[in-house]
């Protein structure tokens, strides 16, 4: 994997990149829910895809979560698919506060509507500073909290070489509300993203 990591100014520039698409995507996120969200900068940091159950099962361990996924296609060779992981503590106060009703099938329905808001916000975002353009798959959801994420994060993750991880913590003023995205990315992907930054790069 060496040939495929980032060059120091290929990482910053895309932690740049990044920030600008989350602050598009917390901006959003707090529309919806019409509410102030403070967004902390992003860590991201580029993984084998088999180190992220073990990294995930730790940070969520006794925790219930939901997994949801969201495939994405570009114009220039790049695509990939998006995981969004929520801790489910604080889920029927966010329910209520959007008016969906208290039970599982609104819950999903609930956390489906969110990632499809913070995703798509985000990966356009991303795209538009690349002068890309993204299509997307519909939403699916992985796991539920009544099965054991890290098994079905290891088999969908196993598809896929790389794993781009932004950890993102959103935390609204009155409600807690975290959740962690990861884009997996294949290999030949991640190369044309190197080669994009590069131009990216070039044009300043």
């Amino acid at each position: 994997m060496t040939e495929l990591r980032f060059t120091e100014e290929q990482r910053d520039c895309l932690q740049e990149l990044i920030n600008v698409a989350m602050g598009l995507a917390s901006d959003k996120l707090a529309r919806y829910l019409n509410t102030f969200v403070h967004l902390q900068v992003p860590a991201i940091r580029l993984v084998d895809t088999e180190q992220l159950p073990e990294h995930f099962a730790s940070r969520y361990e006794q925790q219930s979560v939901t997994m949801i996924s969201l495939g994405f296609f570009g114009d220039q060779g790049l695509r990939g698919e998006t995981i969004m992981l929520y801790q489910l503590a604080n889920v029927d106060v966010i329910a209520k506060l959007l008016g969906y009703s208290n039970d599982d099938s609104s819950e999903a329905e609930m956390l489906t509507d969110i990632s499809s808001v913070l995703t798509t916000t985000f990966l356009n975002g991303l795209a538009e500073q690349l002068e890309n353009s993204f299509s997307y798959a519909a939403p699916r959801i992985l796991s539920s909290r009544d099965q054991h994420f890290a098994d079905k994060l290891a088999s969908t993750a196993e598809q896929w070489q790389l794993a781009l991880q932004v950890d993102i913590r959103y935390q609204l003023t009155d409600y807690s509300f975290n959740c962690d995205m990861i884009l997996l990315i294949p290999g030949e992907a991640m190369m044309r993203l190197r080669l994009i930054l590069d131009q990216f790069l070039a044009s300043f």
